[in-house]
């Protein structure tokens, strides 16, 4: 349930953000002798960020293209609340007041500049419950290693091999895809296609959210995930199918390693959706009969959309790290949660200040490359809209190039500023329209 809040809150919860963090504020990282008898947890977060773009090359437009000249901005805070059950059992719940709007309201670009940017946009700030979920972990043996106290994490110990299983409203990127260098737009990356892989259409309602279950099996250097998730009732929408109507199957193999003695990872990760989608060659068909215009919706049936990603992370030196990740979708049947995006690849480094004296602070940079199909072209070019991108038509097709970089100055305990540059060749993958240059501030606070 969505309500709204008095524009005077969003006042009163910008100075709470611009402040230093107090002495009194709840550290995000347990003290060295938390142990096992953790009960309670409650941490929070506020992140604001102001998005902007000049002038470029913007010939023709359509109704979801990227405008040129604007600023926009978003601010979300977040509560963490959680409680210890029983043995290994967490109840955690994530109300949420969000409000704010993304350039052109999240339209324009399949990667999209601002993963703090919903596909629901609101003036006024609201209330919204993101997440509520049960996980319980079964401790099977192996080290024993601390678990620090964090958001949506109760400090305390558990066992390297472990059986993890999660229910109720969370986030797939919760548990699926993850990334030590790119999956949070509060901290790191910002681009939607760099926090997660782009051609990973999880499921997910309008804020990023879905209700289901996932279950993870932890054995020495391998971990082995499945999920079972709600899709939406319709394409992004802002309401979940309540008993998988229309749902997705998740499942993903990682292997953590180690080179030169520093750590890494190696992720491989399957999704499989099921549900009424459309075909775009079928929409087109139809077009072409009817004298109607183009639209994947008049051809919706019952069909199967899979899709696979591999994703890899490795610590280089004491302060520099790297990562990567590339996927591929069905490119002939539309995307249905996430993004316009049919395959991609993206590589970057992550950099602490130590070298500067400035140890806590981060130096990222990522180059992300996004495509769709031939049929997906087509369908654009005939006037198709897509989940974020259709500028009516599409008479010269490119990839989607993306350059991303941000510096995170961390200011004071749990606040942080960064300044955040991105370079987006082909918005949309119109080769007409772009390079669109676009900056941003982000403010961070974790207590």
């Amino acid at each position: 349930m969505i309500r709204p809040l008095p524009l005077s809150s969003l006042a009163t919860l910008a100075l709470l953000l611009a402040a230093p963090a107090a002495a009194q504020t709840i550290p995000t990282r347990a003290p060295a002798d938390a142990g096992s008898d953790a009960r309670f947890a409650v941490h929070g977060q506020a992140t604001l960020v102001v998005q902007a773009t000049p002038g470029f090359a913007s010939p023709y437009t359509g109704a979801n293209s990227l405008t040129p000249r604007q600023a926009k901005e978003t601010a979300d805070v977040t509560l963490y609340a959680g409680v210890r059950l029983w043995r290994g059992a967490e109840l955690w719940t994530n109300p949420e007041i969000d409000q704010g709007f993304g350039l052109s309201n999240t339209l324009g670009v399949a990667g999209f500049p601002s993963a703090e940017a919903y596909k629901v946009g609101q003036r006024a700030p609201y209330v919204r419950l993101q997440r509520t979920f049960l996980r319980q972990t079964i401790d099977l043996g192996g080290a024993r290693e601390r678990v620090a106290g964090v958001a949506n994490q109760v400090a305390g110990w558990r066992t390297a091999d472990r059986l993890v299983l999660t229910i109720g409203k969370f986030g797939v990127g919760d548990v699926f895809d993850t990334n030590s260098y790119a999956h949070d737009p509060r901290v790191d990356f910002l681009n939607w296609s760099a926090v997660d892989a782009g051609s990973f259409d999880y499921a997910a309602d309008a804020w990023g959210y879905s209700t289901g279950v996932a279950a993870e099996a932890y054995r020495g250097a391998w971990t082995l995930r499945l999920g079972a998730f709600n899709l939406s009732k319709v394409p992004n929408g802002e309401t979940l199918e309540p008993g998988f109507g229309q749902y997705q199957l998740d499942a993903e193999l990682e292997h953590r390693h180690r080179i030169g003695g520093r750590p890494g990872a190696l992720r491989v990760t399957l999704f499989r959706n099921r549900g009424r989608f459309g075909r775009f060659d079928d929409a087109l068909e139809l077009a072409a009969r009817s004298g109607e215009p183009v639209d994947t919706a008049a051809v919706r049936a019952r069909r199967t959309r899979a899709g696979i990603s591999v994703n890899a992370e490795q610590t280089l030196t004491d302060t520099l790290g790297m990562f990567a990740r590339a996927g591929l979708a069905d490119g002939q049947i539309e995307p249905y949660d996430f993004t316009d995006i049919d395959r991609t690849a993206q590589a970057g480094l992550a950099l602490r200040g130590a070298g500067w004296r400035r140890g806590d602070d981060t130096l990222g940079a990522v180059v992300i490359v996004n495509g769709i199909s031939r049929a997906h072209q087509r369908y654009l070019d005939a006037g198709g809209l897509g989940v974020l991108v259709g500028d009516g038509r599409l008479p010269h097709p490119g990839a989607e190039y993306i350059g991303e970089t941000y510096y995170r100055l961390a200011a004071t305990r749990g606040f942080d500023l960064s300044l955040d540059y991105q370079h987006v060749a082909h918005p949309g993958y119109n080769r007409d329209r772009g390079p669109a240059e676009i900056f941003a501030v982000r403010l961070h606070e974790a207590f």
